[in-house]
C-alpha cells in the first residue's frame, strides 16, 4: 500500500522481506539512540523464528516514509491482541475498556518485541520527518480502527515527535551502569568509587561464587560455538519453564542471531570442575569499535544490554556474578559507556545500576478514554518523579566530602 502525503510517499509493507535491509540498516546508523535491536536482521529474525508473529499476537506492519525516491523515515508497528512481551504495562486500561464494553485488542504497537531497551523507534533523516512519520502512524491507527498506538522505550528525539503530535507521555524507571571519564582502570578503581557497606557486600558476593568453585570463561561473536548456544538455550528455556511459561524466544532465534549478528553477543559460561552450569548473554553495541579494549583511551564508548540469563546448578549469588560483575568487568576492560540492566529491578542499585527515567508515548482513539488516561499518568508520573528522588538518595556511590 502506499499513499502521497504533502512532499512524502508512505509505504506500507507487510514482511520484512520486502524492506530493503540495507536502505534500513542505513537509516538506523545515522540515529542518535540506535541499538542493535532495531537491524534489519534482529527484527527478520523475530518473525522468521516464529518468536513474534501473528499467530503468538505480533502482527508486524512496516511503515516506510521516502521523498524523492529515497528512505527518509521507517519503522516497525506490531498490531497486537495482548499486552504481553512489552514490560510498559496497560492492562488496567485494558480491564477499564472491557469494564465498559469497549474493545482495546486490537491494538497498536511501536517497539521491539520482548526487548524493553530504549533508544529510537522511528527512524528519520530529519525532525520535520519524524514528525510526519509519528502523524502517518496515527492516522493509519485511526484508520484501522485500532484502540491506540503505544510508542515503547522510545528515544529523545521520537518523544519530541510524539509531543508535537499530542500524544500523552508516560513514564518509567530502568537501573543503568555508567563508566566514568576518565573510564575506571579496573574493577577495583570502579569498586572504590561506591561506599564502603556496598563495596563490601560486592566483595562478599563474589567471593561466595569463587569459593564454590565457580569460574567464567566469555565468548564474543563468532568465538561462541554452536555448543555454546546449545548450553545457553538449555539454560534459558528452563529458566522460563521453572517460572511456568514457555519461552519468549526460540532457539533458531538464537540461530540466527549467531549467522546474521555475532558481532552483537557476548556470552558468559560459568563453570565448576570443568562443567558449565549457568550463562548469560550479553547484546553489545561497539560505538566507535576502532576504540575498544584500548587502555589508554580516556573517553569510553560502547552499550552493552543484560539480556538473557539460566542456570542448572543452584549457587549462592551465582546470578549477581553472572548478570552484572562479570559484564560490568569487561565493560571496564573494554572501556565501554554503559550497561543497562533491563526491565525492572530495584536490587541492581546495590551493584552500582543507578535509576534512570524511560518514556514511552501513547494515543487513545476514544476520546473520553484518552482524558481519563491524561489524569491518571499525571498522577502516575508524579510518583514516578518522587520514587526517582527516593532512589537518587540511596545512591551507592560514596559521598566525596566538600
Amino acid at each position: 500500500m502506499a499513499k502521497v502525503l504533502n512532499n512524502y510517499v508512505i509505504r506500507l509493507l507487510t514482511s520484512a522481506d520486502e524492506v530493503n535491509a540495507t536502505e534500513w540498516n542505513q537509516l538506523l546508523a545515522t540515529q542518535e539512540e540506535s541499538t542493535p535491536f532495531m537491524r534489519h536482521e534482529y527484527l527478520a529474525a523475530l518473525h522468521a523464528s516464529g518468536s513474534a508473529t501473528p499467530e503468538t499476537g505480533w502482527t508486524a506492519r512496516y511503515l516506510l516514509l521516502e521523498r524523492d525516491g529515497g528512505l527518509v523515515g521507517a519503522c516497525v508497528l506490531y498490531i497486537k491482541d495482548h499486552s504481553y512481551g512489552e514490560y510498559v504495562f496497560d492492562h488496567a486500561w485494558a480491564n477499564a475498556y472491557h469494564q465498559h464494553g469497549l474493545a482495546y485488542y486490537p491494538k497498536g504497537v511501536v517497539a521491539i518485541p520482548f526487548t524493553p531497551v530504549p533508544g529510537t523507534r522511528l527512524m528519520a533523516r530529519t525532525a520535520p520527518d519524524r514528525a510526519v512519520l509519528a502523524q502517518a502512524l496515527i492516522q493509519w491507527c485511526a484508520q484501522e480502527k485500532l484502540s491506540s498506538l503505544h510508542l515503547l522505550f522510545s528515544g529523545a528525539q521520537d518523544i519530541a515527535a510524539c509531543t508535537e503530535a499530542r500524544m500523552l507521555l508516560r513514564h518509567g524507571v530502568q537501573f543503568h551502569w555508567t563508566n566514568t571519564t576518565p573510564a575506571y582502570e579496573d574493577f577495583d578503581a570502579f569498586l572504590a568509587s561506591l561506599s564502603q557497606e556496598k563495596r563490601k557486600k560486592i566483595r562478599q558476593e563474589r567471593r561466595k561464587v569463587a569459593g564454590a568453585g565457580v569460574t567464567f570463561r566469555h565468548a564474543q561473536g563468532a568465538t561462541i560455538t554452536p555448543d555454546d548456544w546449545n548450553f545457553f538455550y538449555r539454560c534459558y528455556e528452563r529458566t522460563y519453564l521453572e517460572h511456568g511459561n514457555a519461552p519468549y524466544l526460540s532457539r533458531d532465534f538464537f540461530q540466527r542471531m549467531a549467522d546474521t549478528m555475532p558481532e552483537n553477543w557476548l556470552l558468559f559460561t560459568a563453570e565448576r570442575e570443568g562443567a558449565p552450569i549457568a550463562t548469560s548473554l550479553i547484546a553489545i553495541n561497539p560505538l566507535n569499535s576502532a576504540a575498544r579494549g584500548q587502555k589508554d583511551l580516556e573517553i569510553p564508548r560502547g552499550v552493552a544490554y543484560g539480556r538473557y540469563w539460566g542456570a542448572l546448578a543452584r549457587v549462592d549469588c551465582l546470578h549477581f556474578e553472572a548478570c552484572y560483575y562479570q559484564p560490568l568487568q569487561w565493560c571496564i576492560d573494554h572501556r565501554y559507556l554503559r550497561f543497562e540492566g533491563g526491565a525492572q529491578g530495584e536490587h541492581k542499585m546495590a551493584r552500582a545500576l543507578l535509576p534512570v527515567k524511560t518514556t514511552s508515548a501513547h494515543w487513545l482513539a476514544n476520546p473520553s478514554f484518552a482524558d481519563a488516561v491524561d489524569r491518571y499518568l499525571e498522577r502516575e508520573g508524579q510518583g514516578i518523579a518522587q520514587y526517582m528522588d527516593e532512589l537518587q538518595d540511596r545512591s551507592p556511590l560514596r559521598k566525596l566530602s566538600v
